[in-house]
C-alpha cells in the first residue's frame, strides 16, 4: 500500500467519524426535543382535565345557586299570596311575614350578584365561561405535541438507521422530518398555526 492510499483511508475514516458524529449529535438534539414535546403534551392535557373539572365545578354551584334562588321566589310568592289571602291575619304575624319576604329578596339578589365573594351566579357563571375557554386553548395545543412526538421518534429511527447502513438520504429524511417536529413542538406551545 502506497502512502497516497492510506491517506485516501485516513480521510475517508475521518470522513465516515464526523457523518456518525453529526447523526449522532442530531439524534441527541431530536431526543430532547422529544422530552420537550412529551412533557408539553402532559401538562396540556392535565390542564384541559383539570379546566374542565373547575369549569363543571363552577356550573354545579351556578346550579345549585338557580335552584336555591328559585325555591325561595317560590316561598316569596306563597308568603305574599298568604298575605292577600288572610287580610285579617295579627299585624305581629304580618309583620313576621314582610320581614321574612324581605330577607328572602335580599337574598335572591345575593345569589344573583356577589362580587365580593365572586359567588354570585354571574360570577359563577364568568368563571365557568373562562375554565372552558383555558380547557379548550389546552385541548388545541395538544395535538401538536402528539404529532412532534410521533415525527420526533420516527425521525430518531431514521437517523439511527442511516448510521448502520450509511445512507445520506435517511440522514437528510430524519433531519428534515425532526425539523417539522420541531416546529410542530413550538406551534404547541404558542399556537401560532
Amino acid at each position: 500500500m502506497e502512502a497516497h492510499e492510506t491517506s485516501e483511508l485516513i480521510e475517508a475514516h475521518h470522513g465516515e467519524d464526523r457523518r456518525k458524529n453529526r447523526t449522532a449529535l442530531t439524534i441527541s438534539i431530536l431526543a430532547m426535543v422529544l422530552a420537550i414535546a412529551s412533557l408539553g403534551g402532559s401538562n396540556s392535557a392535565k390542564e384541559a382535565t383539570q379546566e374542565n373539572i373547575l369549569a363543571a365545578n363552577a356550573y354545579a354551584f351556578y346550579q345549585a345557586k338557580t335552584i336555591r334562588q328559585g325555591a325561595l321566589k317560590i316561598a316569596v310568592t306563597e308568603m305574599e299570596l298568604q298575605l292577600l289571602r288572610e287580610p285579617a291575619m295579627p299585624p305581629v304575624a304580618k309583620q313576621a311575614i314582610g320581614g321574612k319576604i324581605d330577607d328572602y329578596k335580599k337574598t335572591i339578589e345575593r345569589y344573583d350578584s356577589e362580587p365580593e365573594t365572586k359567588e354570585g351566579r354571574k360570577e359563577l357563571l364568568s368563571q365557568a365561561k373562562e375554565h372552558e375557554t383555558a380547557r379548550d386553548h389546552a385541548l388545541r395545543q395538544d395535538p401538536w405535541f402528539d404529532y412532534a412526538e410521533g415525527m420526533l421518534q420516527i425521525a430518531i429511527v431514521l437517523l439511527s438507521v442511516s448510521i448502520i447502513a450509511s445512507l445520506p438520504a435517511l440522514f437528510y429524511a430524519g433531519a428534515v422530518l425532526g425539523l417539522f417536529a420541531s416546529l410542530a413542538t413550538l406551534n404547541g406551545f404558542f399556537l401560532l398555526v
